[in-house]
């Protein structure tokens, strides 16, 4: 990415590779003032730093940060840029005949210490030197005289000065940061902040962290009411976006570069956010770049300033650092002013000969310390490295600029007012003081911030700076975004992320994080003690996903899904029945389909041999009704089989009761039939009577009703009904008939086991009785099995659920009625297919011979 830009940068090293070489500097260059001025009818007082002093032996000072006890002169040569706005906004003034005519500004500027002290010093220095009347020249005066004082960069100098100009009433414009303090109009009511408030700008850097992800920073933060104001505000928004800090470290106004406890945990995230202004910052600016801790994302509301100049040859800590500015439209008539910029064409300014002799090679003369014309060819500022010095118009320029057009207009109200009310001829002056700009002043501030109808309007919007620190003196500032409080939601930060360039250590977008992130299918859960941010990791419980990263709770499935391995995506649930498409459902129908066919088989064997002893015996017609029931007991279990309705559900139990109700009965009337037969051997009434009117068969439609009577009120009260069970079988609902009243089923069930243990006990007191075809050994031992199927298909059935509940009473039915089928009617069907010898009348006589015969010797 840096391809396109290095060759155009790496031309420009020859004019100022100087800065990287050593060579002797003159002693004119330690020579300084500590005030220059440019000429002016009206001068606008300026007081700000530009250089201080310290020594090689780098005594420190005992409370100021970075700043040294000895003599050694230091320049900050970026924030010279002050001085050269001034002087821009003058000259285009100056130039304007519509604003001031005949009327030249000028300035007075005083490098303000860091001691209150020599603060007011210089303020005072400058009042008295211009004690005079404050007069308005008119076209012929050459006397100058001031109007208004700029203060800056940090709030501190402002305040200082303040003290003293209220006492005054003189205007006074601040140029650094909006400061709340600065605004108490009881304590300044003539001073004017020109920057605009800060009040989005924790918003837009925490939207700046929501969108990288990045929610465990730090906060860098003055020691004073500012960096309390802002914490709140980094606090509350944090908060609302989820957020975490790391670490706060308030900035002492008096500490030790050797404070090393100020970096203990600095390793705890990745991203850090640095806030103040240039004077409670530059300090610690030069710290971080001393440790050269260059893993870090630094993300700053101002550029890093410094005083000096390494010549090292690599990336330094502030590569890929972020820096929020406030937007302006850019000047490009500031920048085409720059270039025209030397020490020749404005001798009076004491830093640009220290400028050309240190990056140009000008020589000063011995005496005098005049700088000698024998600079390299076409030197120029814009040349400078760019961690020297600028080019583009920073946010305090661009304040200075503005409140010079303040002065400006104010003075030319004043001077349209002074007119209208006191004409003047010529040769004659107009009084004014300063303090009858404050009324002019106030007009144009509205709410704290600057209203300016005759100058650019300033924007709610900040510019986002990547610093690009390629080897030293190839630097850049490319603007890769910007953020508008004022935007719709969602609109309001714009980026372009292909162009960033991260610190080294970074080959794509850096993390910070406390925890890592939560995939999909699993939730956070926030550590005891400590920041949301900081949690672990539990998987998503049973049916339950989460399908984004870092939820705070898992999504459970509607019961008509169920959710897949992962547990990040619900599927839906696929139908469950036992179909006849099922291998279990297709054995089922398959037995109950044979068993059916078997059954009436053996109609056809009767049928076939209804002529012969073995058929006739124990009531042919019951054994009839008993085969045609059975071939309804094998087919009702097919209702069971297939995908449930309505009908079906009230067809399966119906069915079930009615066709084994009539089963049974016909078993029961079989052996009271047996047992009746036997007792006809012993002639009586009553006996002859049930044999010759066949009552035993009314046995049949009677319990048959009692069981109609009992499926009829169930199915009146509570019928059965279509349901699902969406839990028991994981994937699947489950669709299956449910019993609607539970007592009725089991009233069912129960009568059936009453006839079947009616039945059984008759048919075991008869099973001594003496007859070629007893059948009542046979009909007790098919009534036990019935009753042991249908007693032991209880517990199962109720342990089981889904199609292996309903498999499991098809299972007893068939179980059920091939007992009854195999033990009553095999034992027939031997005789009557394998042993027809024996299905004859001689050989039922041979038989009946010979036990008496037996009888009679015993």
């Amino acid at each position: 990415m840096f391809s396109w830009i290095f060759i155009p940068l790496f031309l420009q090293i020859p004019n100022f590779f100087c800065v990287f070489i050593s060579y002797n500097i003159s002693k004119c260059y330690y020579i300084i003032a500590e005030d220059f001025h440019h000429k002016g009818d009206v001068v606008i007082g300026a007081f700000f730093p530009i250089h201080t002093y310290h020594t090689m032996n780098k005594v420190p000072h005992p409370y100021l940060p970075y700043y040294y006890m000895d003599n050694y002169l230091q320049y900050n040569f970026k924030s010279y840029q002050y001085i050269l706005a001034l002087l821009f906004a003058i000259e285009e003034i100056n130039g304007n005949p519509n604003l001031l005519p005949n009327i030249s500004l000028g300035f007075d500027f005083y490098n303000v210490r860091f001691t209150e002290k020599d603060t007011l010093m210089n303020v005072c220095m400058w009042l008295t030197a211009h004690r005079e009347k404050f007069i308005l020249p008119n076209y012929n005066c050459e006397k100058k005289y001031f109007t208004a004082a700029l203060t800056g960069t940090s709030w501190t100098i402002s305040a200082q000065i303040g003290t003293l100009f209220q006492l005054f009433k003189f205007p006074q414009l601040s140029f650094g940061p909006y400061d709340p303090i600065l605004s108490d109009r009881n304590q300044y009511s003539f001073l004017y902040q020109i920057a605009p408030k800060s009040s989005s700008l924790s918003l837009g850097i925490v939207s700046l962290m929501v969108h990288f992800r990045w929610s465990w920073v730090g906060l860098i933060l003055p020691d004073d009411h500012k960096g309390n104001k802002i914490l709140s505000d980094f606090k509350n928004e944090m908060e609302r976006k989820g957020i975490c800090i790391a670490f706060v470290k308030m900035i002492p106004a008096t500490w030790s570069s050797h404070l090393n406890q100020f970096w203990k945990n600095i390793d705890e995230t990745n991203v850090i956010i640095i806030y103040g202004d240039i004077d409670s910052l530059e300090g610690l600016m030069r710290n971080i770049r001393q440790r050269l801790l260059t893993g870090k994302v630094w993300v700053m509301n101002i550029e890093p300033h410094f005083t000096d100049y390494a010549d090292y040859f690599f990336l330094d800590s502030f590569h890929g650092s972020l820096i929020f500015t406030y937007h302006y439209s850019e000047r490009f008539e500031f920048t085409n002013f720059i270039q025209t910029v030397n020490p020749y064409k404005y001798p009076e300014d004491i830093y640009l000969p220290k400028l050309w002799h240190l990056f140009f090679k000008c020589s000063f003369s011995d005496n005098g310390c005049q700088l000698l014309n024998n600079c390299q060819f076409n030197a120029s500022l814009d040349a400078l490295p760019r961690h020297i010095f600028d080019e583009s118009m920073s946010d305090e320029s661009t304040s200075i600029y503005n409140a010079v057009y303040a002065v400006a207009h104010s003075l030319h109200e004043l001077t349209l007012q002074q007119v209208q009310m006191e004409p003047y001829e010529n040769g004659e002056e107009t009084l004014f003081f300063p303090w009858q700009l404050n009324s002019f002043l106030k007009d144009i501030e509205v709410g704290g911030q600057m209203r300016l109808d005759w100058r650019q309007e300033v924007n709610v919007k900040y510019d986002i700076l990547n610093i690009w620190n390629l080897p030293k003196g190839l630097g850049r500032k490319v603007k890769i975004g910007s953020f508008s409080p004022n935007a719709p939601q969602g609109q309001q930060l714009s980026l372009t992320e292909q162009i960033i360039q991260w610190p080294e250590e970074f080959s794509e977008i850096p993390r910070s994080v406390c925890s890592e992130s939560c995939g999909h299918g699993f939730r956070k859960v926030i550590l005891e003690g400590n920041a949301v941010c900081c949690y672990k990791c539990t998987p998503c419980a049973h049916n339950e996903i989460s399908n984004k990263t870092d939820e705070d709770q898992c999504m459970k499935c509607p019961d008509s899904h169920y959710a897949n391995t992962e547990k990040n995506y619900c599927l839906k649930k696929a139908v469950s029945f036992l179909a006849y498409e099922d291998l279990l459902g297709m054995i089922l129908a398959s037995i109950a389909l044979c068993l059916s066919a078997l059954t009436v088989f053996v109609i056809g064997i009767f049928v076939k041999n209804r002529h012969t002893p073995i058929v006739k015996a124990n009531n042919q017609a019951l054994s009839y009704i008993l085969l045609i029931t059975l071939t309804f007991c094998f087919l009702c279990s097919l209702t069971f089989i297939g995908q449930p309705n309505k009908n079906t559900c009230i067809l399966q139990q119906t069915t079930f009761g009615v066709a084994f109700t009539a089963a049974l009965a016909t078993v029961l009337a079989k052996a009271i039939t047996v047992v009746i037969a036997f007792k006809a051997t012993f002639p009586g009434r009553i006996v002859r009577w049930l044999m010759i009117s066949r009552a035993p068969n009314y046995i049949i439609p009677i319990c048959t009703l009692i069981q109609v009577g009992f499926c009829g009120t169930w199915m009146a009260t509570s019928p059965p009904f279509i349901d699902q069970d969406a839990h028991t079988e994981h994937g699947h609902i489950i669709i299956f008939c449910n019993k609607g009243s539970s007592v009725a089923f089991h009233c069912v069930l129960g009568y059936l086991c009453f006839l079947a243990l009616c039945g059984y006990t008759v048919a075991f007191l008869s099973r001594t009785l003496p007859d070629t075809f007893n059948e009542s050994k046979f009909l007790s031992f098919s009534l036990l099995v019935f009753f042991c199927v249908w007693v032991t298909f209880l517990p199962v059935y109720h342990s089981t659920k889904g199609k292996f509940m309903v498999a499991t009473e098809i299972f007893s039915i068939l179980a059920s009625s091939t007992a009854l089928l195999g033990f009553i009617f095999g034992p027939k069907c031997y005789i009557v297919l394998l042993r027809p010898d024996e299905n004859t009348f001689n050989y039922i006589r041979n038989k009946i011979h010979s036990r008496k015969n037996k009888s009679q010797k015993t």
